[in-house]
């Protein structure tokens, strides 16, 4: 295929991107959670992604640029949440607070929505990006990511297009680098480290995010596809793997989730909120509670809401000449 461009500055001036090739590779999971099987084949043609999650510097460059004004910056408007206390339809966001002990499965416990918590304030109150201009920006829901990407010329990935180069090559294995989670007593990501959520052995003020690069690249050169921060993709929920279904008869080519009916929840049927497909767990997986720190795994996520542990990355398509940029 020619292309109209022929590196990547091309394609985002100074924003490294990396070249991922296309290649057909196994997808999902049949060995953990439901929603990550059926394991089946899928072919995904070659993409530019970002090196790194887009970075509190990146996106406030954008911000500066455009005037954005993210979704947790804007009060919910009540008809899209029948039901909830007028008190509550206040700007804000999700964020983590870590409790001293917990009492069942309610994730009330460590979760609160903050009111004024935006990606200027991530902790809410007087919090600030001092220090954190290199952290993975986070409380950005969807139409915040897409409205970034757009910006940068380029687009949100698949979740296919998300999973083959989170693998780096390394389909057969449990994570990018390898089948070992911490080989030889290395941490390969930023996830939790003790019992999550009431111990943390982190140093205090290491908690939570860290800047980007601070841990390995996998062997595509990209880093923090595991940990660190959720990513949204582009595709809309679904149980299970769809396409396998689909397209028994044959490999299916640059997957798209496209039914966004069905990823409405089920267990808020007032609630008409469509939900997408995050990647790479955060700094918030840990082994006792939530093993979503490998390629495979995925998560469903309202599009608008944001949280403290929630961030993106892009892709720029190869565009054939003659074809409109």
């Amino acid at each position: 295929m020619a292309l109209a461009f022929e590196n990547a500055n091309d394609v985002t001036g100074d924003e490294g991107v990396v070249w991922v090739p296309g290649r057909t590779f196994k997808m999902g999971s049949d060995d953990h959670y439901p929603e990550e099987a059926p394991a089946h084949p899928v072919k995904v043609d070659g993409f530019w992604i970002s090196e790194t999650p887009v970075t509190n510097r990146q996106f406030k460059a954008f911000v500066e640029a455009t005037g954005h004004v993210t979704v947790a910056e804007k009060a919910p408007d009540p008809k899209d949440y029948p039901g909830a206390k007028p008190e509550m339809l206040k700007p804000g966001s999700l964020v983590f607070t870590q409790p001293k002990a917990v009492n069942g499965p309610d994730i009330g416990q460590w979760w609160a929505f903050k009111f004024g918590a935006t990606w200027r304030r991530p902790l809410g109150g007087l919090s600030d990006l001092r220090g954190k201009l290199d952290h993975p920006v986070v409380h950005v829901a969807y139409t915040d990511a897409l409205g970034y990407a757009t910006w940068a010329g380029m687009s949100l990935p698949t979740e296919a297009e998300w999973e083959l180069a989170a693998r780096g090559g390394c389909d057969g294995t449990e994570f990018s680098w390898g089948d070992e989670l911490t080989p030889g007593g290395v941490a390969m990501a930023n996830t939790w480290s003790g019992t999550f959520p009431t111990h943390s052995t982190k140093p205090k003020g290491h908690e939570r995010t860290s800047p980007v690069r601070t841990f390995p690249p996998n062997a595509f050169g990209l880093y923090d596809m595991i940990g660190n921060v959720w990513e949204w993709t582009s595709d809309y929920w679904s149980t299970r793997h769809l396409e396998a279904a689909k397209h028994s008869c044959c490999i299916p080519s640059n997957p798209r989730g496209e039914l966004t009916e069905a990823s409405y929840d089920p267990g808020q049927p007032a609630i008409r909120i469509a939900r997408r497909v995050l990647k790479g767990g955060s700094h918030l997986c840990a082994p006792n509670y939530c093993r979503r720190y490998r390629p495979a795994a995925r998560h469903a996520e309202p599009e608008d809401t944001s949280t403290s542990h929630v961030g993106f990355r892009c892709v720029k398509r190869p565009i054939e000449e003659g074809e409109a940029k």
